[in-house]
């Protein structure tokens, strides 16, 4: 298969879907990989290193999509290459359909498969592709939190771990999946006081098991948050419904009641974010404040560390591009259950439930086309 790995054109997005390793393994196995000019360099990896590694470099994105089968990106296309997604690709990248109607519906049009990282699964029901980035992306939550409550960057000037005789931040995190026990395992190792919120009964009982005693699972409900969110110093949102949008817990009512300069991360922002107040930042303008309270929102957080999440990122997605070059997108997925539940849309048909109900649109199982 004719394999081509593009340059990310999200703003501040210096990953890359490949390393030259990987890239590396694929021609070992008999595939053409096509990489675009520049592609690697804000991971650190120059266009000689994939070409040494029997990756061809191809001078635009337009000519990939000219020649490629499979494209691999990091993130979602952007309008600019809606025109180049023909009816015989296979898009395999993160896509997050459910909190973007308009590339859903430009997917359909298209006819072209796509098969998203984040909704793919483990036997045991996790999430592979997702999982290295919500590492990343847990732990600079707490990064972000921490220098946004300095008085510099307008926060209420308090330091997360606290000092001898001066009490720590408290932090609170809605979601105990694996963004939320990150960011907590973060947060508690700086010495803050932290709260992890679930409504997974099994969940909790794990966490409380397993991390510092600084951490206190908590069961989540409405009136908890309600009540918890005004002792927070720093809320981080690490909800996920997989592949569907994310529902909104903190209302702009209970921001009101939150402390001045505290601040809110919302790691679940690229499936439409669990704050009502919630909107889409980038790296270089990542904040805005609401009420007082100030609001980091950043779409590809990972992207700001390129170098840990391109090689994390390959090291996850490798096996599967493999499978699905070797076999064809059809054979990799009747052989392998975790790659058909990436399948979103095929041959302008929803084949997830999550993206066809956020915009009411015909759900196909997937086996049916099968």
């Amino acid at each position: 298969m004719i394999v081509g790995i593009l340059k990310e054109i999200k703003p501040e997005e210096n990953r890359v879907a490949m390393t030259p390793s990987g890239v590396e393994i694929m021609t070992l196995n008999g595939h053409e990989v096509l990489v675009e000019q520049s592609a690697g360099l804000g991971s650190g990896f120059g266009d000689e290193t994939y070409a040494a590694a029997g990756g061809k470099i191809i001078s635009t994105g337009r000519e990939i999509y000219g020649q490629a089968e499979m494209l691999m990106h990091v993130k979602e296309p952007l309008p600019s290459e809606y025109d180049s997604i023909r009816n015989n690709h296979i898009l395999f990248t993160y896509l997050h359909l459910a909190a973007n109607e308009g590339l859903a519906r430009q997917l359909i049009e298209s006819g072209s498969t796509n098969i998203a990282y984040e909704t793919i699964e483990s036997p045991d029901g996790s999430l592979p592709l997702l999982t290295p980035m919500s590492e990343v992306a847990g732990r600079m939550a707490v990064q972000e939190g921490a220098k946004y409550l300095e008085r510099a960057q307008g926060g209420r000037g308090i330091l997360l771990g606290g000092v001898t005789g001066v009490a720590p931040a408290t932090i609170v995190v809605i979601g105990g999946g694996i963004v939320g026990r990150n960011a907590a395992l973060m947060a508690c190792g700086l010495g803050a006081k932290v709260y992890i919120l679930d409504k997974n009964i099994s969940c909790l009982r794990h966490l409380s098991e397993n991390m510092p005693k600084n951490c206190f699972p908590l069961m989540s409900s409405p009136a908890l948050l309600r009540e918890i969110v005004q002792e927070a110093d720093v809320v981080i949102g690490a909800v996920l419904v997989t592949g569907a949008k994310t529902p909104k817990l903190i209302t702009r009512a209970m921001l009101k009641t939150m402390k001045k300069g505290s601040v809110i991360i919302d790691v679940a922002i690229d499936q439409g974010g669990c704050f009502e107040t919630s909107r889409p930042t980038t790296h270089s303008n990542p904040i805005y404040t609401i009420d007082g309270v100030t609001h980091y929102c950043v779409t590809n957080m990972p992207g700001a560390v390129p170098i840990t999440s391109t090689m994390a990122l390959t090291n996850a997605t490798l096996p599967y591009a493999l499978e699905i070059a070797c076999k064809g997108w059809k054979k990799a997925a009747l052989d392998n259950p975790g790659i058909r539940c990436g399948l979103n849309i095929v041959d302008g048909k929803v084949t997830h439930k999550g993206v066809a109900d956020a915009f009411n649109l015909p759900y196909w199982p997937v086996d049916e086309l099968l």
